[in-house]
């Protein structure tokens, strides 16, 4: 059904939907087992787990059955912000969990991954062939000296050999850590330096929209400048032999070996991710692997409604956590689809081709891309079968109210949009998808369970019904541990804990409602505050990127040492638009009548294009900083975007504004 007023919800789960998700079934055995609401439904359940956080966690380890091989002492030993300690005394093994479906005789020939490259054929591996190849890989892991606690890095795209790669190394209790190979030399030494692996799993190459790309001599660079390594592990995408010194991926994983999994304790590093690092180097986040596994568990298993019947396919590259969340789909012994390709080639609706292929049931993806199928006036519901897909979700900014309407316009009536907040802090979500309620337009469904997610005045006050900061008030156990190379824990400290101390601060701008969904208003940092009347930017680029004349925008709000505030608007035109009177025209009647006078830009500036990180999000701190005077050189971590020249542009316009 479409909605009529801005409070009915665009999409319904039916009663029979309710019955069959697992959340529902969670619910009611929890409500048995463990004294959970059995009415009240998901507010309820959500309100208990975060009341009873200790009980909680306990009921999601047993429901999902993780296999502790010596018991916890009890569940949280610490729950102080930060330095949260959980299931102290627990030992156990995330890729062992990983693997468990391969046990099972009905399934282990079944596809546990199905590779997609851009030609759109399928490479299915079984679940019984992707265990041999973890087992054979983790022993040759061993014999090259790799113990608990190495780290061991990888130079892939999302191909089925990163997944065993990735596992290997979890199996015998190393750290895994990750970078797109369209990430330069820079980039990933940047990355890689700080935590000082001592393997490197490298591509020759990869291909990414009809083309081949060459990335020999950067592997060559960072094998130079990785001192730490003892080996390099050639994996051919592009055909070539392995370089002198380098061992041959066939080779690592040829032979039939039993995988056999470390025992770690709870907190054991799994792997490191990186923050955007727009300023010095990127933030090496270090998570746990019974931290993950929990966390991963609860999110795929409950919040996802993933099991054995589904396949997974999020659009995602190895350096984005996402990539870490799809991996994390075979936990629920469900199919993960990897797509290695451009999101647009042959054409803009690539990705849609690749969920009809591949049967996805749940199929991710970013909210630009959306708007840009919208723009681009695709119709995925007319020319594809999508009639497997079950739900929707979109992450990386929110999601728009035309891309919601859009996407139940154009895919289908009868699907569950999941519009997802969360961050590669904790590799999982704070609000988003719940099965068992509506979707409401420009609206997260409801914060996740166990996070206890507070919208916060300045002060520390929670709000309802107003813009505050993204609060969790309660640890989660995929939380840092650390920061890497941060012994006395200050960078951890300061990143989330200076605001409210022993409160996790995100970042965000957000509205919890009266329903109790959740609505992203973007990042608080770069927050417009004119005249007292906060606005997210991202409200700014959903109204603006409408108008057909403009690809992408940016804007930005700078405090004037004379009291003042300046604000303009930079917009990147689509091919063939003029920014003329009559397009600043549109522009600002837009911003006016959808959003706020008080908001309309001082000036709009046409720029060649619009930064980002390399994660694909924009650069708004960095740009504010240049346009207040800062120099490039201290605005920004140049290995961490896309296009320094463009940056080199905001500068110049900087420098041009204060002459």
């Amino acid at each position: 059904m479409t909605a009529a007023t801005p409070d009915a919800p665009l999409w319904q789960p039916g009663p029979d939907r309710i019955e069959a998700a697992a959340v529902t079934r969670f619910q009611n055995w929890a409500a048995d087992r463990y004294g959970a609401p059995a009415d009240g439904g998901y507010a309820a359940l959500h309100r208990w787990s975060v009341d009873e956080l200790d009980t909680f966690w306990r009921a999601v380890a047993e429901w999902f059955d993780i296999r502790f091989s010596t018991p916890y002492e009890s569940v949280l030993g610490d729950r102080a912000m930060p330095g949260a300690t959980w299931f102290p005394g627990a030992t156990l093994n995330y890729a062992e969990h990983a693997l468990r479906t391969a046990e099972d005789p009905a399934r282990a020939d079944t596809p546990a991954l199905l590779h997609v490259d851009e030609t759109h054929t399928q490479d299915p591996v079984s679940w019984a062939e992707l265990r041999r190849q973890v087992g054979a890989l983790a022993a040759e892991l061993r014999a090259l000296g790799v113990t608990p606690g190495d780290r061991v890095s990888g130079y892939l795209p999302n191909i089925p050999q990163a997944v065993v790669a990735f596992l290997a190394t979890a199996a015998v209790g190393a750290v895994w850590t990750s970078c797109a190979p369209d990430f330069g030399a820079r980039s990933v030494l940047d990355r890689f330096q700080q935590i000082e692996p001592v393997v490197l799993f490298a591509v020759d190459g990869y291909r990414y929209g009809g083309k081949e790309h060459d990335r020999t001599e950067t592997v060559a660079e960072l094998r130079r400048d990785l001192p730490t390594l003892r080996a390099v592990v050639h994996i051919p995408l592009l055909g070539t032999d392995a370089p002198e010194g380098a061992l041959a991926w066939a080779a690592l994983t040829s032979a039939d070996t039993e995988p056999v999994f470390e025992q770690v304790p709870f907190d054991h590093p799994l792997w490191v991710l990186y923050s955007s690092g727009t300023t010095g180097l990127p933030k090496a986040i270090v998570q746990s692997q019974g931290g993950i596994l929990l966390e991963h568990f609860k999110q795929l298993g409950l919040h996802c409604d993933l099991g054995p019947e589904d396949r997974f396919f999020w659009y995602t590259s190895t350096g984005w956590m996402m990539w870490n969340f799809l991996v994390s789909g075979l936990l629920t012994g469900t199919t993960v689809v990897l797509y290695d390709g451009s999101p647009g080639y042959p054409d803009i609706s690539a990705q849609w081709r690749v969920a009809e292929q591949t049967g996805a049931t749940l199929y991710g993806t970013s909210a630009a891309y959306v708007m840009a199928c919208r723009k681009a006036d695709v119709h995925p519901g007319r020319d594809f079968d999508l009639s497997r897909i079950q739900c929707v979700a979109t992450t990386g900014s929110p999601l728009p109210p035309d891309g919601f309407r859009w996407l139940h316009d154009e895919v289908a009536e009868d699907l569950w949009i999941a519009s997802v907040s969360g961050g590669t802090d904790v590799c999982s979500c704070f609000a988003g998808a719940v099965p068992t309620l509506p979707v409401h337009i420009g609206e997260l469904q409801a914060p996740c369970l166990g996070t206890d997610l507070q919208s916060w005045d300045p002060a520390g006050k929670p709000l309802t019904g107003e813009v505050g900061e993204l609060v969790v008030a309660n640890p989660l156990p995929s939380m840092p541990i650390r920061f890497w190379n941060d012994p006395d824990g200050s960078r951890y400290h300061d990143s989330y804990f200076d605001m409210y101390p022993g409160v996790w601060r995100h970042g965000d701008w957000i509205t919890l409602t009266d329903r109790g969904s959740v609505i992203i208003h973007g990042r608080s940092d770069s927050t417009l505050n004119r005249q007292g009347v906060r606005m997210g930017s991202a409200d700014i680029y959903e109204a603006v990127e409408r108008l057909p004349e403009i690809r992408e925008s940016l804007v930005i709000g700078i405090e004037e040492p004379d009291g003042g505030y300046w604000m303009p608007l930079f917009v990147h035109l689509a091919e063939g638009a003029t920014l003329d009177d009559t397009l600043r025209d549109a522009i600002k009647r837009t911003i006016r009548e959808n959003l706020s006078p008080r908001h309309i830009p001082d000036e709009v500036i046409e720029v060649p294009g619009i930064p980002h990180t390399l994660t694909g999000k924009r650069i708004e701190v960095p740009v504010k900083r240049l346009l207040q005077g800062t120099e490039l050189a201290k605005a920004v971590n140049p290995g961490s975007v896309d296009n320094l020249d463009l940056l080199r542009f905001y500068a110049d316009l900087a420098a041009r504004r204060r002459a």
